[in-house]
């Protein structure tokens, strides 16, 4: 559903920024290469069974953070800098594979 993909790509970023996390929001919908990318680092147990994984997908560099469930669960636990591979506070450039904004 592009909506809550929507939702969950500014959930993300609106938690980078509000923690001046520096990153880099990667439009995979423009970029055949970044999504192919996308697509090759992230680890085959944590692929969907079925068609390709919905964005958003984070990175920190070419390490797979995780989707954005994942992303929810270190929220509600307070472990977001652990599942970044951020020591707390530390900045860094993490990777937000989304699709283009005007998308919904």
């Amino acid at each position: 559903c592009p909506i809550q993909v929507k939702k969950h790509q500014q959930s993300v970023v609106g938690f980078l920024e509000a923690n001046r996390i520096s990153f880099q929001e990667v439009d995979i919908t423009m970029l055949e290469e970044q999504r192919l990318w996308m697509y090759r680092n992230i680890p085959k147990d944590k692929l969907p069974e079925k068609g390709n994984p919905l964005p958003p997908q984070i990175f920190n560099g070419d390490r797979y953070c995780g989707d954005y469930e994942a992303f929810f669960q270190s929220k509600e636990n307070n472990t977001v800098f652990a599942f970044l591979g951020l020591s707390s506070r530390q900045s860094v450039k993490v990777g937000v594979h989304t699709p283009r904004k005007g998308t919904d």
